[in-house]
């Protein structure tokens, strides 16, 4: 059997599974590249942001905060979700003062990631912050985070190591490694 040339799977239906605050599921019939169909069930997710704090003495700012889908605490880096028609890098400003109480002076954009793309629409920009500052936004009410500074060489080894789960900062921290020739 011949490899397709074209892999694109061309969607014939579409219906609403499930409305949520956040999320939405649709189940798509679609028409696989040899002409046969199959099911997809999507989670359709707005958007997001990440970001590497980095503070002048080369220490990042981590959250730790119960995942409920992971039944875990883990270690991340700021990070939320894209309002409707926000910009990334507006996003990602709000979110350092929402989670961590600073804000960027510079951010610089890393790359992005779909995080599980056989599943869900959710793509996540990448950021690194610099010239960090006292912000003005308040805490989110809904979030019950601890805020962790741990020298940028510590979360790059414990990232390598394995020692964190969370795909989107360890993605980001492995960018701004490379970013900062580190």
């Amino acid at each position: 059997m011949s490899e397709p040339t074209n892999l694109t799977e061309k969607t014939l239906s579409a219906r609403p599974a499930y409305r949520g605050k956040l999320l939405n599921l649709d189940v798509l019939e679609v028409e696989l590249p040899d002409g046969r169909a199959s099911q997809r069930e999507i989670i359709r997710h707005p958007g997001a942001v990440a970001v590497v704090p980095l503070l002048p003495d080369d220490r990042v700012v981590l959250v730790r905060q119960f995942r409920s889908a992971a039944d875990q605490v883990t270690l991340e880096i700021p990070a939320g979700v894209l309002e409707p028609g926000e910009d990334p890098e507006q996003a990602a400003d709000r979110e350092l003062q929402e989670e961590i109480g600073l804000h960027a002076g510079k951010l610089e954009r890393l790359g992005g990631v779909f995080p599980s793309p056989a599943y869900t629409s959710e793509y996540i920009h990448l950021f690194l912050a610099t010239v960090l500052t006292e912000g003005s936004l308040p805490r989110d009410e809904e979030e019950f985070i601890v805020i962790e500074r741990l020298p940028f060489a510590d979360v790059l080894q414990t990232a390598l190591a394995g020692e964190i789960a969370d795909s989107k900062t360890i993605t980001a921290v492995l960018l701004a490694a490379r970013k900062l020739g580190r």
